[in-house]
Parts: C-alpha cells; sequence; structure tokens
C-alpha cells in the first residue's frame, strides 16, 4: 500500500478520496431511503396485495360537505366491477379478488369501562381497513368492516393502562353512547416526531364506521382508499377518479403505490415552496399527514443524491480534460498497443489449441 501511495502526490489521493466519500454517502443515503420506503406500510398495499407489480394503491381525500357515504362507495364499487369488466380484466380464480377497499372518517369518541371514562380521538373504519393499515398488535387480533356485529373495537397501550391497568385486556368490555363494545385487540401507537406531528401524539382507538355513525359523531367518510389492477400505469388512477365523480375540489387522489418514484419525488421538488398550501377544505388522517412529511424528506434525500454523484462526475471529467492536455501520446500509439494485445491473446490462443490437437 504505501510503494502505490508513493506514486500518488498528496493532492491526488485528495481527490481519490473526495470521490469515493462522495460515492459511499451516495450509496448510504440510497440504502436509507430504499429501506424506510418499504417500512411505510401503509403506502405499500399495492406490493403486499400482488408480487407481480400490476396492482395500484390508490387514497381519495373528501373535503368537508362532500357528503360521501357507504352507498357512495358501494356505487362506486359497482361502476368500478363494469368498468374492470370492460377493460376484460379479470380476477386469476373464481376465489381471488380483483380489488379490496376500505374507508374511515376521524373524530372522537368516549369510552367508559364503568369505573373510568376516557375521551380519545377515533378512527372509524370499514372495509378492508387493517390491509392498508396494518397496525402492530400487541395481543388480539383486528376486526372487518364485513362482520356482522360492529361491536369490537382496537385501542392504543395507552387507552387500555388508562381504562384498565394493563394491556392484556383482549375481550373486556367498554361502553360508547351507553352501548357495550368488546376490545378486539390493543396496538403500539407508532413513535418518533413525525408521527406524533402528524396526530399520533394522543390515544387512538379503532372503531367500527357503522358505530361512527350510530353515536351520530360524523356526517360522511372522509377517506377512501383501494388497491386494484394497474395494467398500465395510470389505469387505476384515472378509473378511480373517473367513476366517483367529484370535482377536484372537493376531492383529492393520490396514487399511493407511486409516489415516492423518481418522477413524483422530482415533482415535488419543483412545488417545494407551494406545496404546503392547502387550497381543500381537506383534513388528512394521520397517515397520509406523515406519508407527505417523508415525501418531503425523500426529495431532499434525492437532491443530495443527485449532488453526491454530480461530485465525484465533476472531478473525474476534470481529471480526464487535464490527463488529455497532458497527454504524451497519440491515438496511432493507441491503436498499436491495441493491436499488439489482440495479436498477443491470438497467438496465446493458437498456442492452447495446438496442445489440445494431440488428444
Amino acid at each position: 500500500m504505501r510503494k502505490i501511495l508513493r506514486n500518488f502526490t498528496i493532492k491526488q489521493i485528495i481527490v481519490v478520496l473526495s470521490v469515493v466519500l462522495c460515492l459511499l454517502i451516495w450509496a448510504g443515503i440510497s440504502v436509507f431511503a430504499t429501506v424506510k420506503k418499504q417500512e411505510l406500510l401503509d403506502q405499500n398495499a399495492a406490493a403486499r396485495w400482488s408480487e407481480e407489480s400490476d396492482s395500484a394503491q390508490i387514497s381519495c381525500f373528501f373535503a368537508a360537505g362532500t357528503n360521501v357515504d357507504k352507498n357512495s362507495v358501494m356505487t362506486f364499487e359497482h361502476s368500478l366491477d363494469a368498468a374492470l369488466k370492460e377493460a376484460s380484466i379479470t380476477a386469476p380464480s373464481e376465489s381471488a379478488r380483483l380489488w379490496a377497499d376500505a374507508y374511515s372518517v376521524q373524530g372522537k369518541v368516549t369510552l367508559t369501562n364503568g369505573k373510568t371514562t376516557l375521551e380519545a380521538n377515533t378512527v372509524g373504519v370499514g372495509g378492508d381497513f387493517f390491509l392498508f393499515h396494518p397496525l402492530q398488535l400487541i395481543n388480539g387480533s383486528y376486526f372487518s368492516g364485513s362482520d356482522l356485529m360492529h361491536d369490537r373495537i382496537l385501542i392504543d397501550e395507552d387507552a387500555a393502562w388508562q381504562l384498565f391497568g394493563s394491556n392484556d385486556v383482549t375481550g373486556m368490555e367498554v361502553r360508547i353512547g351507553g352501548t357495550p363494545h368488546y376490545i378486539a385487540g390493543v396496538i403500539k401507537r407508532e413513535q418518533g416526531r413525525l408521527n406524533e406531528a402528524a396526530g399520533l401524539d394522543k390515544t387512538l382507538v379503532y372503531i367500527s364506521y357503522e358505530t361512527m355513525e350510530a353515536q351520530g359523531i360524523v356526517t360522511g367518510i372522509n377517506t377512501y382508499e383501494i388497491v386494484m389492477p394497474d395494467p398500465v400505469s395510470g389505469f387505476a388512477y384515472a378509473k378511480v377518479k373517473e367513476k366517483f365523480g367529484i370535482d377536484e375540489v372537493s376531492m383529492q387522489v393520490v396514487e399511493n403505490s407511486a409516489r415516492y418514484g423518481l418522477k413524483s419525488l422530482f415533482t415535488v421538488i419543483a412545488e417545494f415552496s407551494t406545496r404546503s398550501m392547502n387550497s381543500y377544505a381537506i383534513g388528512y388522517p394521520y397517515w397520509e399527514n406523515v406519508a407527505r412529511g417523508w415525501e418531503d424528506i425523500f426529495a431532499v434525500l434525492l437532491v443530495l443524491q443527485v449532488l453526491f454523484l454530480l461530485i465525484p462526475a465533476f472531478i473525474i471529467i476534470v481529471t480526464v480534460i487535464i490527463l488529455w492536455k497532458r497527454k504524451e501520446w497519440t491515438w496511432r500509439d493507441v491503436w498499436r498497443v491495441l493491436t499488439d494485445w489482440k495479436d498477443t491473446v491470438a497467438e496465446r490462443f493458437r498456442k492452447e489449441k495446438s496442445k489440445w490437437k494431440y488428444f
């Protein structure tokens, strides 16, 4: 190593180390961004739904007063089925589903177990909500929008300790507006500055959308999510917008499965100074706030990735130009070296061939 280093000047060593350092930083940023994107489970339903990369996850966020309800969702589902049939898109088998969807609304409820009363932030859910949001269970299980009874709930650790003084409370009874409900499971609420800023800084429970309606807490759905076939890029996004038929002022549509791609992130960079301005009367759920926060972070990381690739590229180009100007050889010398190399290889091949002729 010392012998090799003696052949380099201090400037050359600095240049080489600079190039290596930039490439190592670029690689580190790339690995971090890739791993973090995979960890954002709320944004990766399409990857979990199909390993063939032929599906897309789409989210719709509705403005207050849009009056989207379960009947609106059912009408959309029938329209979507017709559109897929018209496009000759069918399920691979009779038992397989072409798509899955979920809807939700945010609010507050008061839980009581007879001794303790707790007011908590609440997400009222329907459909396959936990397919899109695989929350970390401490114990118990999820409930489904297809359950005949809508009396099961999920609570977080904080709610469990405040109500019962334990997190092992699956099956315990609580009352919402005097109606008994049963704890299906206890979840671990995501931690971290971004999650807390997005709305996960307070106690959170998940109940059925039907319970939210029955308690008169909500007047409509504000989030709809679907994972569905996307045979051509943009097909799913366009069909969802078309079949809901709600104007862009009242509905914002996001293609989750493409939001962290290069094209989308370059759009975030281009709109960096204005994207925080929200002209919609839409309140995002916590998972969308988290996703938008990571969009900004990934956009910054992309800028750094480009920068740490451009620096070594610039250094290499400048070095090549300098070496070119100082060169003491001609293209005829290069041709002669290549010709000699070719003749040497051919001669070796002939010698090896002659050895095997006698076997």
